[in-house]
């Protein structure tokens, strides 16, 4: 009965991270949309996100229930997973954007599985592969395609500078992955995202307040709010919150899947209002990030590893 009950459960995990890529691969060209009109700093943007969300988590705690209470030694390592999955995430990401195109951001963005495999190998002692050696070296000859053809003098859409940011972005978030990964697991996922939030509130706040307080308020337009409101509460609270109900009922592999999605709709969404055109070598660098990233999620864990060992030794 158990079973069947999981199995049920299984076609909302899909759903839940469905619309997770659908929201994220919208954000991409809408966010690239905000920046274009030049109101608003990609800083000033980043601060919204970050403060919008974290009252909206806050707010959220007070209906949630959660068996783990958080430590005080919780809280300090909220704050240094702050500073890698949401500040240097987040922060490098939109920078990034404001000088590239939504096309290369969203392709960059899938190497993520591939940076936390080659982190966990170092920090949690996951076994190196043939495997994942081979989807490595795919990936990452795909990332550099893309940055590389960034720098090209008859694509002003994109940028060396831009491509490289948000690579930084996706290494800072791939570390938060796996150095936090025991924390995000004891902790429930609005507990841990309000906290988060609000220590990136904190820590930005230095930095982002010029960009807030020179933003003309009465220049915006109605159009710009709507997107803005977008980027705070869809692609922050809702997606966090969806993704959340995915992790809980999926498998790893299979989230990570899913990622490829993301540049797919980004893609269209750009073409059709303009913002950027897809010419053959980002469809070769795609190509070459989604092979490698598929080889390594098929790739063994050291946990199935240690299994299959236990199971041939009985």
């Amino acid at each position: 009965m158990q079973k069947i009950l999981l199995m049920k459960e299984v076609p909302k995990g899909h759903l839940a991270i469905l619309g997770v890529n659908l929201i994220f691969g919208l954000n991409t060209p809408i966010t690239k949309s905000i920046l274009s009109l030049h109101h608003i700093e990609p800083l000033a943007l980043t601060f919204f996100r970050f403060v919008g969300a974290a009252v909206a988590f806050w707010i959220a705690s007070f209906f949630v229930s959660s068996k783990h209470k958080a430590t005080k030694k919780d809280i300090l390592l909220f704050f240094v997973a702050s500073l890698l999955g949401i500040v240097l995430n987040q922060m490098f990401f939109v920078v990034g954007l404001s000088s590239t195109s939504p096309v290369d951001a969203s392709i960059i963005v899938t190497i993520v599985p591939i940076l936390t495999m080659i982190i966990a190998a170092f920090y949690l002692k996951e076994p190196i592969t043939t495997k994942k050696v081979a989807g490595v070296a795919i990936g990452c000859a795909g990332a550099v395609l893309l940055i590389l053809t960034g720098i090209r003098a008859n694509d002003q859409s994109s940028s060396l500078h831009g491509n490289l940011m948000c690579v930084i972005s996706c290494l800072a978030y791939a570390t938060y992955l796996t150095v936090f990964r025991d924390l995000i697991k004891r902790n429930h996922p609005v507990v841990l995202m309000k906290w988060l939030m609000l220590f990136a509130v904190v820590v930005t706040s230095p930095v982002c307040y010029k960009s807030v307080i020179a933003i003309d308020y009465a220049a915006l337009q109605m159009s710009e709010i709507v997107r803005v409101l977008y980027v705070v509460l869809m692609a922050t609270f809702v997606a966090y919150l969806l993704i959340a109900i995915g992790q809980a009922r999926l498998r790893p592999t299979t989230l990570s899947m899913y990622n490829y999605f993301q540049p797919i709709v980004t893609t269209a969404i750009s073409i059709a209002i303009g913002l950027d055109i897809f010419g053959w070598h980002k469809a070769l660098a795609a190509a070459l990030v989604f092979l490698g990233v598929y080889i390594v999620t098929q790739s063994k864990s050291k946990a199935q590893m240690d299994a299959e060992k236990d199971t041939s030794h009985k």
